[in-house]
């Protein structure tokens, strides 16, 4: 399903990530894809607060928890930099989506990076 949301659909996601060729383009892009997924999901089941927004979130972030192997299959890692980007994307769809208090360590609150 396409998102229909103007800002989230015109988002260059992890932008950073593809900028600096020491993250693999071909990991980036299922870290691009669990982030556009979680927009459908936020479209599809319309959170009506903020924890259940965290619900979504955090089930997008253990996708990327997953990915961390891809990464250093590719000679990478989620580091400071991915650590950011990432964070700062999932703020970004918090905020597109008329969440602009969430808190971003509760966003990602299941993290392993």
């Amino acid at each position: 399903m396409p998102i229909t949301n103007q800002q989230a659909a015109g988002h260059a996601y992890l932008r950073q990530l593809y900028a600096d060729s020491y993250y693999p383009d071909h990991v980036v892009d299922k870290g691009r894809t669990i982030l556009v997924r979680l927009c459908e999901r936020i479209e599809a089941e319309q959170p009506p607060d903020l924890a259940a927004l965290y619900l979504l979130t955090q089930a997008a972030t253990e996708e990327f928890n997953l990915l961390e192997a891809e990464f250093e299959a590719g000679g990478s890692e989620i580091e400071t930099v991915a650590r950011e980007a990432i964070a700062e994307d999932f703020w970004f769809v918090a905020s597109a989506y008329g969440f602009a208090g969430a808190d971003v360590e509760a966003l990602i609150a299941t993290r392993e990076w």
